[in-house]
């Protein structure tokens, strides 16, 4: 976290910071509401229930060490960094959080040992600290797509780049349930400019490195660096029907009927012939650039005639360029399919940000996302650690069986959180801890078995 580049105010939303020690945060965000927020409003509780899976009950099945060898990473104020944080139960971890006060709380693997202890067992020689489980997670931010996006750079993020975002949910969360047979996951709000995306089945935590390296690379379609004209290289004698899915039901219909107007993609030379760039025919580019340049009136936006005339031209059958059949459908993609940040796919032991912390940048909430209504999801809407105890104070004495949230707009995410993915979650959990129980009863009891 690089606060000090809001010292002077650089930042639209840190103009009207506060100084907190010697580091400027922004007005939404207040140590002294994050005190409060950790003891009031974070679902501590649901949240070890998560890390737990099940392993805090009584079941015979359950691994009582499961918890404790999972990493937590608190950032505190000042880029303090605490690794390899563990905790027994949820006491133990609701308790730290309060006491630390932490600016970001990261979710790391679970090791074959303590982490906490990690130093301990390098000294004795044996090479046993190691990751053994870990959801698959994914990583999306929005500055990854600077060179398509018109409205804002950098951090920054309004709404209409914000449906980015949404289609990279979109075409994720479907190829991860139907191609991949993966069901609880869980979409967050990363608080500021992108999304973050755990996938929490049995089988998906068990994934070793170079299965999870194949699964980001299954989402792989950007070839390219920053510096090349053409990204996305669509090759082969047909798509793949992952790809022709994610074209067909979501990429096409965003491309041309929000993106192609909310960033005017041709509307200026210098945009247009950055798509001229990715066409491997120069006498059709030549044709499409002779036309652009001729002004001519039309009643229709400029961008839905220029995209017109590219399809015209590049599926007429007049140009026969090798690569030119696909074309139309490379400019889709180059502008629209998710880009993911594949190295924290492909390894067990990255970090990741716990879902309901706040961001120190924005003091928004990282709150989940409804995949199936994701369109819905408005960032700039999402509750700011400033509005949450104005809710409080509004809200008065609260009833003994109420948590405070319900009387805050994080109840609804809250509520999301534990009726759509921790229940099912938890329930799933116990299932397979009692099919694998009596799966091991059976071979004990077994006459056959040595």
């Amino acid at each position: 976290m690089n606060r000090e580049e809001s010292e002077n105010g650089r930042e639209d939303m840190l103009i009207d910071g506060q100084k907190q020690g010697n580091v400027s945060v922004p007005s939404e965000f207040n140590v002294n509401y994050l005190k409060l927020y950790y003891a009031k409003l974070f679902p501590c509780a649901d949240m070890f229930k998560w890390m737990s899976y099940g392993n805090d009950g009584k079941h015979p099945a359950c691994d009582k060490s499961y918890v404790g060898r999972r990493e937590f990473s608190f950032t505190l104020e000042n880029d303090i960094y605490l690794r390899y944080q563990s905790f027994n139960n949820v006491v133990q971890l609701e308790n730290s959080i309060k006491e630390k006060c932490p600016f970001k709380i990261d979710i790391g693997p679970v090791y074959s040992v303590d982490p906490a202890k990690k130093n301990a067992y390098a000294q004795s020689g044996d090479n046993v600290f190691t990751p053994v489980e870990r959801e698959l997670i994914f990583d999306i931010d929005i500055t990854d797509y600077d060179d398509v996006r018109y409205c804002c750079s950098g951090a920054d993020v309004c709404l209409e780049c914000w449906p980015l975002m949404t289609v990279a949910i979109k075409v994720i969360d479907t190829a991860l349930r139907d191609d991949f047979g993966f069901n609880h996951i869980l979409w967050v709000y990363s608080g500021r400019r992108g999304v973050h995306c755990w996938v929490c089945d049995g089988k998906a935590r068990r994934l070793t490195n170079e299965q999870r390296a194949a699964v980001a690379d299954y989402f792989r379609v950007y070839k390219g660096n920053e510096n090349s004209s053409k990204k996305v290289s669509l090759t082969g004698p047909a798509l793949h029907p992952f790809l022709v899915r994610s074209y067909s039901e979501v990429l096409e219909r965003f491309f041309e009927t929000k993106l192609l107007l909310s960033q005017n993609i041709f509307s200026t030379e210098d945009r247009y012939e950055k798509i001229l760039e990715m066409i491997p025919d120069k006498s059709a580019t030549s044709e499409l650039r002779g036309k652009w340049q001729t002004k001519k009136g039309s009643k229709e936006d400029i961008n839905v005639v220029r995209w017109e005339q590219l399809k015209n031209t590049l599926q007429s059958g007049k140009y026969k360029a090798q690569g030119l059949r696909r074309c139309v459908e490379e400019i889709v993609f180059s502008f629209t399919y998710p880009r993911l940040d594949m190295e924290v796919s492909r390894h067990m032991n990255h970090l990741l940000k716990a879902p309901f912390c706040v961001h120190p940048k924005t003091g928004r909430v990282c709150v989940p996302i409804d995949p199936n209504h994701c369109d819905e999801f408005d960032p700039t809407a999402v509750p700011t650690l400033s509005q949450l105890f104005e809710e409080l104070n509004i809200g008065g004495t609260r009833a003994e069986d109420e948590n405070e949230w319900d009387r805050t707009s994080l109840g609804q995410p809250i509520s999301f959180f534990r009726s759509s993915f921790l229940q099912p979650l938890l329930k799933s959990c116990k299932e397979e801890m009692e099919s694998s129980y009596k799966s091991k009863l059976q071979q004990s009891k077994s006459p056959l078995s040595w």
